[in-house]
C-alpha cells in the first residue's frame, strides 16, 4: 500500500516539474561545423574544426571560464596528457566564451604553449548545446564543462558533461586510443 501509494505521489510530482533540457549532442550525431579565433602558445589564429579532422580526431573541450580553479586543473591535466593525444593522432582544442586576449594569455600559463584554445561563439554554444543555464533556465553567459570526442569522419563518438574536470582527460584519451586501435 505505502509503495503504491509513493509511487503515486512520485509520479504526479513529476508531472508538475519542467521537463530536463537535453544536456548535449548525442553520441552519433554529426558534429557541427564551425571556424573560431584561437590561441596557441600566445599567438592567434583561425580554428577550423573540419580542417582539424582532415589530420584525425579532434577533442573539443568546452571550459566555462579561463583562469578559474576547475577550468586551470582542466587544463593543465590537457597539456599533461598532450602527447598521449598527440600520439592517438588526434588534436585537441579548448573552447569558451573569454575573448582572445584572455585566451592568448590562458594558452600560454595554463594550456602550457602545448594546445590551443578557442573562442566560442553563441552559434557554437547553441549548436553543441553547452550553455550553463542557471536554475531560472537563464544563461550565465558561460559554456558547460563538456568533452566531446570527434571522429576524422565528423561523427561525435563520445560526450562527456560533468561540471568536475576530472574525468575529462581520462575519458577522451581513452576514446580516442580507441579510435586509433580501430584503424
Amino acid at each position: 500500500m505505502i509503495s503504491r501509494t509513493l509511487r503515486a505521489a512520485t509520479a504526479a510530482l513529476a508531472l508538475c516539474l519542467p521537463f530536463a533540457a537535453h544536456a548535449e549532442l548525442p553520441q552519433g550525431a554529426k558534429a557541427p561545423a564551425f571556424s573560431a579565433q584561437g590561441a596557441l602558445a600566445g599567438k592567434a589564429f583561425g580554428f577550423s574544426l573540419a580542417q582539424a579532422l582532415k589530420k584525425g580526431p579532434v577533442v573539443l573541450y568546452f571550459y566555462p571560464k579561463a583562469f578559474t580553479q576547475g577550468c586551470t586543473l582542466e587544463a593543465h591535466a590537457f597539456a599533461e596528457a598532450n602527447d598521449d593525444f598527440r600520439k592517438a593522432g588526434a588534436t585537441v582544442i579548448g573552447m569558451s566564451n573569454d575573448d582572445i586576449e584572455a585566451l592568448k594569455k590562458f594558452s600560454v600559463e595554463d594550456c602550457r604553449n602545448k594546445f590551443a584554445v578557442a573562442s566560442a561563439s553563441p552559434a557554437v554554444i547553441k549548436a553543441y548545446d553547452v550553455d550553463l543555464k542557471k536554475p531560472d533556465g537563464t544563461s550565465t553567459g558561460l559554456t558547460k564543462r563538456t568533452s566531446y570526442v570527434i571522429s576524422k569522419a565528423g561523427k561525435i563518438v563520445l560526450v562527456h558533461a560533468d561540471m568536475n574536470y576530472r574525468d575529462h582527460v581520462k575519458m577522451t584519451l581513452e576514446a580516442v586510443q580507441k579510435l586509433q586501435r580501430a584503424r
